[in-house]
């Protein structure tokens, strides 16, 4: 079945679906797999987060964690991405990495904010997680209808905000800051606000392509590829979130 989509997220591309090979059911990606396997990743990153989580506790050092979970995951990403058929091997791992940069980056967070939001991370949790599940009924509600204009839209905002991203750390390179990016402010908040709606309209995004790759009966491999790129936008979303909830508890 051929069919044009357009995705933010890299991991979930048009092409990654069409492998022009028949495959028989048994061996066939399903939405139910899928979503078993991310539940699976996102298992294995509560467990590391936890153990970055708590060496905090002890007085640890967190910053070796936070660049390594976080490059580590990057360049895991980037295999995984180019290397579609590795993913029922390195997705685990990625979650693992992800975790371990979560949860060090969290207990930072969290001892800054503590004198004013004592539940600052769990705050953040159960909204990464209320939003994921509203954006799941959205969709298959059908009161998003995923079609060409959206996914322009959505992706066109997305790699608008990438850009912006990548400007801000150049400019950060020659001591030049955009204020409204980590400041507070009234700009700093909506700022944030559009950010997480945009990571939330991905993940209906991400939805539509895993249904569309069941659907199209691809490969069974692809159902770890689908709950990697899944947990990209979760991960995407979390940070958002977080820094949202940073900027207007520290109005307080």
């Amino acid at each position: 079945m051929a069919f044009w989509y357009k995705t933010s997220n890299p991991a979930l591309q048009e092409k990654t679906f069409q492998t022009g090979v028949p495959v028989v059911a048994e061996e066939a990606m399903t939405v139910r797999g899928t979503m078993n396997k991310f539940l699976f990743m996102l298992a294995m990153m509560l467990a590391a987060a936890i153990y970055t989580w708590n060496l905090a506790y002890k007085g640890a050092p967190l910053g070796g964690w936070v660049a390594g979970g976080a490059i580590g995951g990057f360049i895991t990403a980037l295999i995984i991405i180019f290397k579609q058929n590795w993913a029922p091997y390195l997705a685990p791992a990625y979650g693992l990495l992800e975790g371990l940069f979560l949860g060090a980056i969290s207990a930072m967070f969290n001892a800054k904010m503590a004198s004013v939001a004592p539940y600052f991370v769990m705050q953040a949790v159960l909204l990464t997680f209320g939003v994921a599940l509203a954006m799941y009924l959205v969709y298959v509600s059908g009161i998003i209808k995923v079609n060409n204009q959206f996914r322009t839209i959505v992706f066109a905002a997305t790699g608008g905000i990438a850009l912006f991203y990548l400007a801000a750390m150049i400019l950060h390179w020659f001591h030049i800051d955009i204020p409204f990016i980590n400041q507070s402010t009234p700009a700093g908040i909506i700022f944030s606000l559009v950010v997480v709606a945009i990571a939330a309209l991905n993940l209906v995004m991400d939805f539509d392509m895993i249904f569309t790759g069941a659907q199209m009966g691809a490969p069974k491999y692809m159902e770890w590829y689908g709950a990697f790129g899944l947990m990209v936008t979760i991960v995407w979303l979390y940070l958002e979130i977080l820094r949202l909830l940073a900027k207007i508890y520290s109005r307080r």
